[in-house]
């Protein structure tokens, strides 16, 4: 199975809400696009910390579905049984259950249909989300059957992602499951985890607005990426999800650390996040058209993010790099050996000519800080 793109541009998410929004219910209402406990909401704030269900419910569910067999894992380690052993010790079946294995079968057929994890950060919230997907299987995928520009914008971005009559029959089942998983279980299950992890929440805040966010920030503004929000996703491992858009309303989703002491892991995830254009630049402009084909240029996105991040961090952070190389290897499941650096690299081995495309990059960029 072909690896997620790591990161996507956004181009219409404003007409996404404008034209999806809906006053109907639906699993976490009220909740779904609102703030997580102890989430900072001021706008002034750049780049604040929030947590998003309609988010964490979607993931969540491509997290029990699919085969999770990229080099740096999509979903924390485990997620899936453990989420299966907390439903049964509460005696719950869901749609999501039931139709698991015809939802396998479909992704198993199509494996494009995993870049549509993108999908929910489109969207402010599972209202918004449930309404575009209803209107979008209504009209069978066809933007011209929309009565606004606002629903033709909002249908075609799901064509993007869901192009076919049996795609989207795919859309309407994982959705209407998605609904009563959120019903049964999951809305319950989100909430108590951000009560438990409020204090987390909170911690990641402090690091990243008071020590690495100031150090990032010079990276940040000469990579477009002066502002946005980042969110704390629970089901999320060491790879992200990120949304660049045109108006530099940014969106970086990484993992959501479980215990107060593990709090910099967010850290780590941001900046992996950080530098997955430049790292996506250095592997496209080295590699073959037969690299490309065969899936290696794929590999090497994967493991360049990884350096890239350590090389970032050893510019603005270097008190967290130990921590961060540490966290990575932990995340693919390498032994740390006896010098941590000499395990990282071997273990996220580039060839030299994108390594060093990598370096310059990383150069010009924090150069002009």
């Amino acid at each position: 199975m072909k690896p997620l793109i790591r990161t996507l541009g956004l181009t219409c998410a404003a007409a996404l809400a404008a034209g999806c929004a809906s006053a109907g219910g639906g699993p976490g209402t009220g909740t779904g696009g609102g703030a997580g406990a102890g989430e900072v909401t001021s706008p002034s704030i750049i780049w604040p910390i929030k947590t998003r269900e309609h988010v964490d419910l979607w993931l969540h569910g491509f997290a029990l579905l699919q085969e999770d067999t990229t080099f740096v894992p999509f979903f924390r380690r485990g997620y899936g049984t453990d989420l299966t052993v907390l439903k049964n010790r509460a005696n719950v079946v869901t749609q999501l259950d039931a139709n698991r294995d015809r939802l396998r079968a479909r992704i198993a057929i199509n494996p494009q249909l995993i870049n549509a994890q993108f999908v929910p950060l489109s969207f402010s919230s599972w209202d918004e989300l449930n309404a575009a997907v209803d209107l979008f299987v209504r009209a069978n995928g066809e933007p011209r059957a929309a009565s606004s520009q606002e629903q033709a914008n909002a249908i075609a971005f799901l064509a993007a992602y869901f192009q076919t009559g049996a795609d989207r029959d795919w859309l309407r089942l994982f959705v209407q499951s998605l609904n009563d998983e959120s019903s049964k279980f999951y809305h319950s299950y989100w909430l108590q985890q951000q009560r438990e992890r409020s204090n987390v929440l909170d911690l990641v805040d402090t690091l990243w607005q008071r020590t690495y966010r100031p150090r990032m920030q010079g990276f940040l503004n000469n990579t477009q990426q002066s502002q946005g929000t980042i969110l704390l996703s629970l089901p999320l491992d060491g790879e992200g999800r990120s949304l660049t858009s045109t108006n530099r309303a940014n969106i970086v989703t990484v993992a959501f650390p479980n215990r107060p002491n593990d709090a910099v892991e967010a850290i780590y995830v941001i900046a992996h996040e950080a530098v997955g254009g430049i790292a996506n630049t250095a592997v496209t402009d080295n590699i073959t058209p037969e690299q490309r084909r065969t899936g290696v240029g794929e590999r090497y996105q994967s493991a360049a993010a990884v350096r890239g991040g350590a090389l970032l961090i050893q510019r603005v952070a270097p008190d967290i790099l130990d921590g961060y190389m540490r966290y990575y290897l932990a995340a693919v499941n390498r032994p740390i050996g006896t010098n941590v650096q000499t395990s990282f690299n071997s273990t996220f081995s580039l060839p030299d000519t994108i390594r060093d495309a990598l370096v310059r990059q990383l150069d010009v960029v924090l150069g002009g800080i």
